[in-house]
């Protein structure tokens, strides 16, 4: 046996899918096994692989162990001269794996092997090389040093940025997402430490290969897709609280003395300063918008207020000094508010959003005005005007900023992305219908004809006009269709094409368009990406506001529906937890856990298919997308009490 392919997955179907069927294509040519193991998926992943690809060998874990335990698993059962880890959300060229046993044959002296990582954008992934977590250089690390000088010897050696990419090189960590091994060093150097959960085994075996007197290299000749999916989503502050701890289980376990002691201090450090920077960075992607504009609301109307004062009164002190600390802030937070609410701030690129949300405060602010005693109503024009600036400051903020990013004032203007689909005619279609019942929309521009396929009808150009046809259509987004094309077709154009558009693929016979557009994020985009309304961050709060509201009047109206009502007992019981916060009205039909690409809700007491005869498992999961894609606050209250007559609930 020439190699034995490791693949732990959890919960990542539709990656691992697209990872097989590259595997398939790569194998060619070599004696292989395939070892798929599975660490208790909830989204089909185990059948999947045994129903798609019976010909790899699946071990289906009943818990979590883990990455070391689980790739130790397959490991120990495994027979190959050598053995590859590689994660589930990578796609392998046709020719890699022959390309990298062809390497490890001419240099016996390597125990482990690296290849050219990209992400879905198609950048050059920095951690494809790496070199050792010494103090000084976890600290450039930690520190952001090493961002800052992504070129320098001195300041980058984590990822070793002063080595051009293009070249092979010998270095000292490989990346767990593609670790090519020699099964004798293995057998010498030892598995993967079991005491790393996740992070940080990679760098430890990386490291035992280097003292076992081995080399670890890395190889440019070959590039594969890394949509870089992990469990935790980096940014967070559980990738920075399991990364660093990570890092100081390796310190513990290779250094001593005053250099272990100084590597776990920097960790212990980095695991502070980089929680409180991502607090920081997370609070203020969240309140830059509210606290802008609350600010250029406030100063803007006490402007107003002495332009005002002395255009109108000829005083320029006409207006008690209290309306500042009083009725000014609560202008301000009346109109921020209702942006809030209205989800102004969850779609800030929404003129028309914001400014019915102004309207809305407007109105508000009148009517309790007009509330007020007389000494408490300071001017009507002053609130008018108020309001006009209100919604000029606010519309003003995002022009400039949308100015400032991307170059232009077209912030409000929603366009469907400008699409163009590489494959057959009969892959374009399919594609196209994927889309459709996905409820994405597209402003389809036409069909590439790939490589070697007669032009027919219903095309725009060819493939090796791609770069050109994208240019003079203004493309935004290209589907591959992997049917026609080559994995390294694929990545050869998203390399040299670059990030500015969207890479999807449609895997072989797959019912799924797959694509990731952030390297720095979990990669949770397993399908094209629909836009599912019940994720709107309005449309939860309101969701929430009704599930409360209406677990309150059932509590206090129960005395008397007991008379009436089909179990009104249960009923109870019911808004209890609801209004508790254990569980929503209304959920999926699905029993937990819920598919993995729908928006997460709590378990529901009713669900979309509550008061019909459906019970059919097809059927409920349609409802489910349906529910959640086109959700309305008027779904909840119409199943919700199409449900409440029912003797019995399908749900509680």
């Amino acid at each position: 046996m020439d190699l034995s392919v490791v693949i732990v997955s959890y919960n990542v179907r539709y990656f691992l899918e697209q990872a097989l069927l590259s595997v398939e294509r790569a194998v060619r040519g070599l004696e292989v096994e395939v070892w798929v193991v599975d660490n208790h998926s909830a989204d089909g992943s185990v059948e999947l692989v045994r129903e798609r690809f019976p010909w790899v060998r699946l071990i289906a874990n009943h818990h979590n162990p883990g990455f070391s335990v689980a790739n130790n698993q397959a490991i120990r059962q495994s027979s190959g001269r050598y053995v590859l880890l590689l994660n589930p959300d990578t796609v392998v060229e046709e020719d890699t794996f022959r390309r990298c046993f062809d390497f490890m044959e001419a240099h016996p002296a390597a125990g482990g092997l690296g290849v050219r990582m990209i992400d879905g954008t198609g950048r050059f992934l920095p951690e494809s090389k790496r070199g050792l977590p010494t103090p000084w250089v976890a600290f450039t690390k930690a520190f952001g040093l090493a961002r800052l000088f992504p070129r320098s010897r001195r300041f980058n050696h984590y990822h070793l940025g002063y080595l051009p990419q293009n070249e092979t090189h010998a270095v000292e960590v490989l990346s767990g997402a593609y670790m090519w091994m020699r099964r004798k060093t293995l057998d010498e150097v030892g598995l993967l430490d079991e005491a790393f959960f996740m992070y940080g085994e990679d760098i430890d075996l990386s490291y035992r290969i280097l003292l076992g007197g081995y080399q670890n290299y890395y190889l440019p000749t070959t590039t594969i897709i890394h949509y870089k999916g992990e469990s935790t989503r980096r940014g967070s502050l559980n990738y920075v609280r399991v990364f660093y701890q990570a890092m100081i289980i390796f310190a513990r376990k290779h250094y001593a003395g005053s250099q272990a002691r100084a590597l776990v201090w920097l960790m212990q450090a980095a695991i502070y300063v980089r929680a409180a920077l991502t607090l920081l960075a997370n609070a203020w992607k969240h309140l830059r918008y509210p606290v802008l504009d609350a600010t250029g609301i406030y100063l803007g109307l006490r402007v107003l207020k002495s332009v005002w004062a002395n255009y109108h009164f000829g005083n320029p002190n006409y207006f008690a000094e209290h309306l500042n600390y009083l009725h000014l802030p609560a202008y301000t937070l009346l109109w921020v508010g209702c942006i809030f609410l209205g989800g102004g701030y969850d779609r800030p690129a929404e003129g028309g959003r914001l400014l019915r949300s102004m309207g809305v405060g407007t109105l508000l602010l009148f009517a309790v005005y007009g509330l007020l005693p007389e000494a408490l109503r300071p001017s009507r024009a002053l609130l008018l005007l108020g309001a006009a600036w209100a919604g000029a400051w606010t519309l003003s903020l995002r022009s400039l900023l949308h100015l400032f990013r991307f170059g232009n004032l077209r912030w409000g203007v929603p366009s469907d992305q400008r699409l163009l689909v590489v494959g057959s005619n009969a892959e374009a279609e399919r594609s196209l219908q994927l889309l459709q019942r996905a409820g994405a929309r597209r402003n389809y521009l036409g069909r590439i004809v790939p490589p070697g396929d007669d032009a027919g009808e219903q095309s725009i150009g060819r493939a090796e006009q791609l770069h050109k046809l994208v240019h003079l259509y203004r493309a935004e987004e290209i589907i591959f269709c992997s049917a026609n094309l080559s994995n390294e077709a694929i990545q050869r154009w998203m390399s040299s094409i670059g990030p500015e558009l969207q890479y999807r693929i449609l895997p072989e016979a797959s019912a799924s368009i797959i694509g990731s557009q952030r390297s720095d994020q979990r990669g949770t985009l397993y399908t094209i990406d629909v836009k599912y309304r019940i994720d709107d961050p309005a449309n939860r709060r309101a969701k929430w506001l009704l599930d409360k509201g209406l677990a309150l009047l059932l509590l206090l109206l129960s005395p008397f529906l007991s008379w009436f009502l089909p179990s009104a007992g249960r009923r109870a019981t019911a808004a209890l937890r609801v209004l508790a916060g254990h569980q929503h009205w209304v959920g999926y039909a699905a029993a937990d856990p819920q598919p993995s690409v729908l928006p997460r809700l709590k378990t529901g007491v009713f669900h979309p298919g509550s008061g019909t005869s459906v019970s059919d498992a097809e059927t409920l999961q349609h409802l489910d997308f349906l529910y959640a894609r086109d959700y309305r606050l008027a779904d909840d209250w119409r199943i919700f009490w199409r449900g409440l007559w029912e003797k019995e609930s399908s749900k509680a």
